[in-house]
Parts: C-alpha cells; structure tokens; sequence
C-alpha cells in the first residue's frame, strides 16, 4: 500500500465534467490499494479573474486582504472536488446510510488553515513554515480521501496567506513531504515535461525522466509545468515528483536525483529551452561608484518582497556606474516604485531607464558543465537568425539572453532545432 499525494491544477478542475473524472481518478487511484490525498487549485480563470477585480481597484493590490480574495478560489474548487467524491463514492456503494459503524463522507474539504499550514506574512509569495498532519493522518486512517486547498495557508496572526501563483504544486510537495508520502503526482493539462514549450515548438518532445536541478532551473527560466519551490522541496526530501496528464493515464515524466538518470545523461548536453516573455529591464544611471550602492538598491528590492533575476553591472567610468536587472511582469510597477522612492531619498541624480516587451530564452542541461562551446553555439545560433542579445546571464548548468519579445517564438525554435532537441528520447 502506498501513500499518494495527487495534485490537480485548474484546469484539471475548470468544469463540472472534469470535477466529475477527478473524483472516479481517486476513487479508482484508491480502490488499487492507495491511501490517496487531493490537493486541488481553483478552477481555471477564476483566480485571474479575482486578480483582475483587484487590481482595477489598487494597481498593486499585494496585502492580507488581497491574499483572502484570491484563496477564495481554491475554496470553492474543495468544495465541488468533495462532493463530486462523496457523490460517485455513494453511487459506486461505499457509503453506509445507516448503523452505528456508518460512514456518511469519503471526502473532506480542507483549507489551509484547517490543516494548521503555517507560513510567513509575505503576502502573496508566502513560505510554508510547518505542517501539522494531524489531522490528515486521522482522516487517512478512516480511508477518508482529505481534498486540499492548495495555494494557501496562515500567518501566524492567523492571517490568510497564499504562495504566489502555481503555488498549489508547493503546497503538494510540502503536505506530501509532511506525511513522508511515497509518491506525489502533479496532474496538469500537459503529459509531461517537454524539451521546450509545446505551443512555441512543434518539435518538442515529452521528457520521460529529468533531475531537479533541470527542472529547477527550467521553473525558474519561464518553463510552467511546475513552480520552482516545489521543485526545490521535493529535492530537499528526495521526494518522487511524477507530472501527468488529468486527461489520459498515460506515464508522465519523473523528477528524480541526477544519480538515477544513469551514465547516458553525460551525452545529453542540453535538455531543454525555456522561454519566458514577461520580463522587464531596469536600467540604473549615473550611480556614485562607491561600496554599498549595489547592496543599498537591491536591499530595497528586496525590502519590497521583489525577485531580481539577470543583473549587469559595468565598468565605472569617472566614478559614476550603470546597472541594468531584470523583474517579471507581476513585480514591475512595484519595482518602479522602489526605484523612484531610492531616486528620491538617496540617489537624486540617478537615471533609471526600463524597456518593457523583452523575453528570457534559456538552455538547461546538466551536460553543460561538462562541455565546452556550448555558450558559442547558442550566441551563434541567434545570431544566425538575426536576434540581437540584450543581457546574459549563466550558471553550471544554463544560459540565459535576454532578447526582444517579438523574437522569443523564433528563439526558441532556433535553438531548440540547433540543439537537435527534437532526437531526443
């Protein structure tokens, strides 16, 4: 017997039809011997669809009342999961209606802070803190099937808190890591991890096995399968990762420990392509050549809860510096503000230049610290194409340029082809 943990994105859960198959998959997942665990985001749109409430009324909307309104979602999405298990649990003739020993649910709607899911008070990018399993051990026990609320949990004011978007994959790792779980498959709209986005590829192909490091790297570089930090949790407790299609039974792709990809992973140089076309460019201007002006700017950012990806700094020139960053679209006007409030209090003749429109193109691949050229091929593969690069950025493992958002699809084919990604098993 296995304990899993079966996490359902939106639009795994985005109609009643769907809502219906989520309950025969568990029941069908449990009736093979499983304990089974749901953790479930709201239905696809919906938490667009609060956001977009939000921010008509405050451009940055980012505090405990705005967590409260966008958790709503998965609150709703528990309830319709739980009912639709009770139902077909009831038609299939599990349920007892009468004795002493009688079990009136199969499924629990749970929200975070039922389930006691501690986390800090930085609202809307929230850490998990602590667990209590409790509760979930109780009802597992029961053979009850817990439906979870993925995305949110509590502050230790009791405050809602939620953990930034995608964050229902974190809240699965961390609830499976909690209960030592022996599985945890996150369920989708994709059959798997692909070498690059399928909707910007034709070519791509479905990975059946990659390391958490690639797949970090891929999160964090725009690739949408899984969010990063839970990735980085299920490599912190060497817990099984397994994406999957909601739509077909078909085998998925595994997220495993480099060790267990086997020797033949030394002859895959790269492995994937990420793109992410919401990037944003701040270029600061006219700033005092001095220690502590870099840790000043950033300290700030970061004050502001504002994740910084590619930094350039150059060369002074006559005591004056320029540094150029990258934000994601969600914390550019927060970004923005910062910067003005620095400009203003500490640096009154700083320039700060942004250019909107850019994308980050990446290639990933644990192969690459073993080989050289691979930083040339990949230059020279865009510039084969006539696509200027605005910033670069590297690690063991990937590269990353910044280029024009118009040019992003055409990036990513360039090098996905030039890589011949499209072999690959």
């Amino acid at each position: 017997m296995a304990l899993i943990v079966q996490k359902f994105g939106g639009t795994s859960v985005g109609s009643v039809e769907r809502i219906r198959h989520v309950a025969q998959w568990a029941l069908d997942s449990q009736a093979n011997g499983n304990d089974i665990v749901l953790v479930v985001s709201a239905m696809s749109g919906e938490t667009n669809r609060l956001v977009e409430l939000a921010t008509q009324i405050n451009p940055i909307p980012y505090s405990r009342e705005f967590d409260m309104l966008i958790a709503s979602g998965e609150q709703v999405a528990v309830g319709l999961v739980s009912l639709a298990i009770n139902t077909e649990a009831e038609r299939r003739g599990l349920l007892s209606v009468a004795g002493a020993k009688a079990k009136n649910y199969w499924a629990r709607p749970l929200l975070g802070h039922q389930i006691g899911i501690k986390t800090d008070s930085i609202y809307s990018k929230a850490r998990i803190q602590a667990i209590d399993t409790t509760l979930l051990k109780r009802e597992i026990q029961k053979k009850v099937i817990p439906v979870i609320a993925g995305f949110q949990g509590v502050d230790p004011d009791n405050n809602i808190t939620t953990l930034g978007r995608g964050g229902s994959d974190t809240s699965a790792v961390a609830i499976a890591a909690a209960l030592s779980a022996d599985d945890c498959e996150i369920y989708t709209d994709v059959d798997g991890v692909y070498t690059t986005d399928p909707r910007l590829c034709p070519d791509a192909r479905k990975i059946s096995r990659i390391s958490y490091e690639e797949m970090m790297e891929l999160a964090s570089l725009g690739a949408k399968v899984l969010q990063i930090r839970s990735v980085e949790l299920a490599a912190k407790y060497k817990l099984p990762l397994h994406v999957r299609s909601s739509f077909n039974r078909m085998e998925g792709t595994r997220v495993v420990p480099q060790e267990l990809l086997g020797s033949k992973m030394e002859q895959v140089v790269v492995a994937g392509v990420a793109a992410d076309g919401s990037q944003t460019k701040f270029t600061l201007q006219n700033i005092p050549d001095r220690p502590g002006v870099a840790a000043r700017v950033f300290g700030a950012l970061s004050q502001a809860s504002i994740v910084v990806d590619i930094i350039v700094q150059d060369v002074p020139s006559n005591g004056r510096l320029t540094i150029s960053f990258t934000v994601g679209r969600p914390d550019f006007l927060s970004a923005k503000q910062v910067l003005r409030d620095i400009k203003d209090t500490i640096y009154p003749e700083m320039v700060v230049v942004e250019e909107k429109d850019l994308a980050k193109v990446s290639i990933v691949g644990v192969g690459m610290q073993h080989h050289p050229g691979v930083a040339s091929q990949m230059f020279a593969l865009l510039a084969k194409a006539g696509i200027n690069i605005k910033l670069i950025t590297t690690s063991e493992i990937k590269i990353s340029c910044l280029v024009d958002d118009s040019q992003m699809m055409q990036a990513v084919q360039q090098l996905h082809e030039g890589f011949e990604l499209h072999k690959t098993d």
